[in-house]
């Protein structure tokens, strides 16, 4: 007989495997063997099902709508079972699960079929009661999945860096209450990004250059940022920082942290103090989205090779136009648009989402 697909497993010492066999040209019919297997089985020390094709595709779904879903937590009892009742709630289908720990973060990556519900509608609901459950989750179409994520793009602001830097610039100046509302208001997706961030700028005129020097002296990092980048390009992805903050900023974190490529706003300075004014053109939410499709150009490679990770309402067209866009400690507006969030303590649950974690500890 022609073997003409086959799969093996091994779980908890447990070997699976599954055979398609074709008897057409065979020198024993399907009948035949499978008397023979039941004979050799207690030999062979094995267990065995022999199905037809038409019995075994009678079995299966015609249609389905398969996604890959990622649930990232710290580990507690009872996770797997919060989550099979909320995809069960929602008319989802889990196909297969599998379990992967790093430190006190569990990872479970999910086979999803989403063919009985309304796909978008369920995936919101799945986001929504997963959020609830205190679990993170990111869920990917299955196709776009299997494409290789070669460029990872974050913004800077509350993603790499653990605070907003014009906030903090606000603070040296005494306006940081205006500046905090003004900033709020932007990333809530309540104001034009261009208009707030000229308000702002202008709040701070006369500030010194050195105010500058000190801050970027001193940028926090949110935790886990920079372990992340280092694994990143340590297995070969190209990093990027795409900001609507400022370039005085990304130009000490492309130095510190390796970025290929930083995009972000000039301040204009003269005479060792800031006008009050932005040189150039302002990269806002859409100009966020377009260079996505230029680093696409500039490695050769689609978009759907590209992940993005941001928080706020102006990372809607970045996060959009990327093959995963991820939302991280993010405003509701910017959940809403991702395939998924991740909260505060796990930026690293990135590696899992990406499959890299097993990777990370072979190479430890």
């Amino acid at each position: 007989m022609n073997i003409v697909d086959m799969d093996q497993k091994v779980m908890q010492g447990i070997f699976v495997m599954s055979v398609v066999a074709d008897f057409a040209n065979a020198r024993v019919t399907a009948s035949e063997l499978e008397s023979w297997l039941s004979r050799k089985a207690g030999e062979f020390g094995i267990q065995f099902s022999f199905l037809s094709l038409g019995q075994y595709r009678g079995r299966r779904r015609s249609k389905k709508s398969l996604h890959v879903v990622t649930i990232l937590a710290k580990d507690r009892v009872g996770i797997i079972r919060d989550v099979a009742e909320v995809a069960a709630r929602n008319e989802i289908n889990i196909e297969r699960a599998s379990v992967t720990a790093r430190g006190d973060l569990i990872s479970i990556e999910f086979l999803m079929d989403f063919a009985d519900c309304d796909e978008d509608d369920c995936k919101g609901k799945l986001k929504k009661d997963c959020e609830h459950l205190a679990l993170d989750v990111v869920i990917q179409d299955l196709g776009r999945s299997r494409k290789e994520k070669r460029l990872i793009v974050f913004d800077m602001d509350m993603t790499i860096v653990d605070f907003e830097i014009i906030n903090k610039l606000a603070g040296f100046a005494g306006v940081d209450e205006q500046v905090k509302a003004i900033t709020e208001r932007a990333m809530n997706g309540e104001m034009d990004f261009k208009e707030s961030l000229r308000q702002r700028v202008r709040l701070l005129q006369g500030m010194p250059q050195g105010t500058l020097q000190e801050i970027a002296s001193d940028l926090q990092l949110t935790p886990g940022s920079e372990e992340l980048l280092h694994h990143l390009k340590h297995v070969g992805y190209k990093i990027a920082l795409i900001s609507g903050g400022f370039t005085y900023f990304t130009d000490v974190l492309k130095e510190r942290l390796g970025f290929d490529y930083t995009f972000a706003n000039e301040l204009e300075i003269k005479d060792g103090v800031l006008t009050g004014e932005i040189k150039g053109d302002i990269i806002d939410a859409e100009a966020k989205g377009g260079i996505i499709y230029r680093l696409a150009e500039i490695e050769k490679i689609s978009p759907d090779n590209i992940v993005a990770v941001g928080d706020g309402a102006n990372d809607c067209l970045m996060i959009k136009n990327a093959g995963l866009g991820v939302a991280f400690n993010a405003k509701e507006v910017l959940k809403k648009v991702s395939d998924g969030s991740l909260s505060r303590e796990n930026l690293l649950g990135l590696l899992n989402v990406l499959g890299l974690a097993e990777k990370e500890k072979e190479m430890l």
